[in-house]
């Protein structure tokens, strides 16, 4: 590729985003017109077809990026939050779409075993698309993007036994088609090997080269990860982004995850939007010209058999006509894995050339119209989420404390250090929430506190304290997991939902917490035991042997937290421990009291 060309490619991705935004389309949507314009089927003359290829090849590493940074974010918890929809959603949405293109293959005459391992291919949406989409919409937290995420989870997983798969379609489509048991053996056996060296060689490594404080260094072992993880995948005949995939994963748990997503965010962000100006590139737009009627008809077939399946599945979940909807147009285009598998089927002899190429630009077709369907929908109905800004302008402190939640409990330090004259900056993730308090006369901005770029905006390395009230849990450990690896000399803290948020906190090394009611209920407790007619001396002791057997059975819950068994016998035992110690109370108080008696009886005479 001639410098002059990649000077081209440059600009074209310097412009096309922001002219795309510009004019109110998706930033993919820009790349993909882009690439078409400069590509061998469009002006022809700036990047020639081998270039344009070549450039694919390179761009295909943003999607490798992409999966990794997936892979980070898919910690054993969050897996098991996400199951229900993976298990239900996504492998409903895969097997139905995968029989129905398969019956429709088959009707229009194609062998079933072609028609089903094509049905299958197409199946698969476009994890890069997709959720470039729903966060240019900002709908990737809301439940049916959560929804479509495990969907897209579900279908990049689903693209592994299809690629290692695709001979078994080929038995009979193809007479001299094998499946090599031994490489599908092999394979499993490298997942297997990756998967534990990676979890316990991969954070030790990190560390080493974080104790070096050189940032490219770091860079570098992150790069160094996704592509070691990566050849040694491909060596044994997986793809690439499997290996990527794999490494998040493994990394999922490092407390160097934060850095390693920063790090690597900038590289996938480029390379992705890189990789959609080559799939513009390869529109065949001479096929597209030749046969418009049938690839047109197809590729909107297509995308109406997928988005009625997705949104059937969104309202069998719950979701609302228009979520549901969303959910339907954002995952209805196919994916970058459909190349991947045509290639594959193609030289397994599933699928001849002629029907690899044009369901190639029915994908690449689908994918353009996908940012067209979802305007189009926001213009006819009401649009669901209103854009949000980052975060508000902070203001500028030093020796200040950072408040993370400004809900009931945040509101009340924030009161007692604003009472004291003690700087601080308080930040939540409700806008509404944010109002409301202003109309009150609090200052309070905001923001996400579990963004590293909104806790730098607040200034948190000049900070004295950090305050973590934050509601959601997840939220609250990601946010001084980062503070922990950036910040480790800032005191923090925290307020504990529960106890198992509190073992938690524990783990990280947050001495300094409170569980939100544990204090309330001992006060309320106090003035129960008060209107019983209990002494105030009897409430009291009562009260401080209660908070610490309490204080002290929370830490030694913490060193068996992961053992189930010995916590539930810990609860049993607990009822019968608390007892004999407030009867041990109620002997001492007893004596207290006989002594007591005789000191007044003495006194008296």
């Amino acid at each position: 590729m001639k410098l002059e060309e990649l000077a081209v490619l440059l600009a074209a991705l310097a412009l096309a985003g922001p002219l795309a935004r510009g004019l109110g389309i998706a930033a993919v949507l820009g790349y993909l017109i882009a690439g078409v314009l400069l590509g061998p089927f469009g002006l022809g003359v700036i990047i020639s077809a081998h270039d344009a290829n070549e450039i694919l090849h390179i761009a295909e590493f943003g999607v490798v990026l992409l999966l990794f940074l997936i892979g980070l974010e898919l910690r054993p918890k969050r897996l098991k939050a996400m199951r229900q929809a993976i298990l239900t959603v996504g492998v409903g949405q895969v097997a139905l779409t995968s029989l129905v293109l398969g019956a429709i293959g088959a009707g229009l005459g194609f062998q079933w075993q072609s028609a089903l391992f094509a049905g299958a291919a197409l199946a698969l949406s476009s994890t890069a698309f997709a959720l470039q989409v729903l966060e240019e919409n900002d709908e990737l937290g809301t439940r049916h993007g959560r929804i479509g995420f495990a969907v897209l989870l579900l279908q990049d997983l689903a693209a592994i036994p299809l690629i290692a798969l695709a001979p078994f379609f080929a038995v009979t489509a193809a007479s001299n088609a094998t499946i090599d048991f031994v490489a599908f053996g092999k394979a499993l056996g490298t997942i297997a090997a990756v998967v534990v060296v990676g979890r316990y060689a991969l954070d030790f490594v990190l560390r080493a080269v974080a104790l070096s404080r050189v940032k490219e260094a770091m860079t570098a072992a992150a790069l160094l990860t996704v592509v070691g993880v990566t050849l040694i995948m491909q060596q044994v005949g997986l793809t690439a982004s499997l290996g990527a995939f794999i490494a998040g994963a493994l990394l999922a748990e490092s407390s160097y995850r934060h850095q390693l997503e920063a790090d690597i965010q900038p590289f996938e962000g480029l390379l992705l939007g890189m990789f959609f100006t080559a799939v513009g590139m390869s529109l065949n737009l001479a096929l597209l010209l030749s046969q418009p009627l049938l690839i047109l008809g197809l590729t909107v077939g297509l995308m109406a058999v997928k988005a009625l399946i997705l949104f059937g599945l969104g309202r069998w979940q719950g979701l609302d006509a228009q979520p549901a909807r969303r959910l339907a147009l954002a995952l209805s285009q196919g994916g970058e894995f459909a190349f991947v598998l045509l290639s594959v089927g193609q030289a397994a002899g599933v699928l001849g050339q002629s029907p690899a190429e044009l369901l190639a630009v029915i994908v690449t077709l689908s994918m353009a119209l996908t940012p067209i369907t979802l305007t189009v929908e926001k213009m006819l109905f009401r649009k669901i989420v209103a854009p949000s800004r980052a975060f508000d302008a902070l203001p500028d402190h030093d020796s200040h404390v950072v408040i993370a939640g400004f809900g009931r409990f945040g509101q009340i330090i924030a009161r007692v250090l604003r009472a004291k004259g003690i700087a601080f900056t308080a930040l939540d993730i409700s806008a509404e929430q944010v109002e409301f308090v202003r109309n009150f006369g609090s200052k309070v901005f905001y923001g996400d506190a579990s963004r590293p770029e909104v806790l730098e905006a607040a200034q948190i390395d000049k900070a004295k304290a950090f305050v973590v009230a934050i509601d959601d849990i997840e939220a609250s450990i990601r946010t001084i997991e980062y503070v922990k690896q950036r910040y480790p000399n800032l005191p923090i803290y925290a307020r504990a939902r529960n106890r198992v948020h509190a073992h938690r906190l524990l783990d990280l090394g947050v001495t300094a917490l409170q569980r939100e009611t544990f204090l309330s209920s001992l006060a309320l407790t106090r003035q129960l035991l008060s209107g019983l007619g209990y002494s105030e001396r009897t409430v009291t002791r009562a009260i401080e042997t209660f908070k610490a057997h309490d204080e002290r059975r929370l830490i030694e819950d913490y060193k068996v937290a992961s053992d189930i068994e010995k916590l539930q016998a810990r609860a049993r035992s607990d009822a019968m421990t608390l007892e004999k110690l407030f009867q041990e109370d109620a002997a001492e108080e007893a004596k207290a009291t006989v002594i007591d008696a005789k000191t007044r009886e003495l006194a008296s005479k």
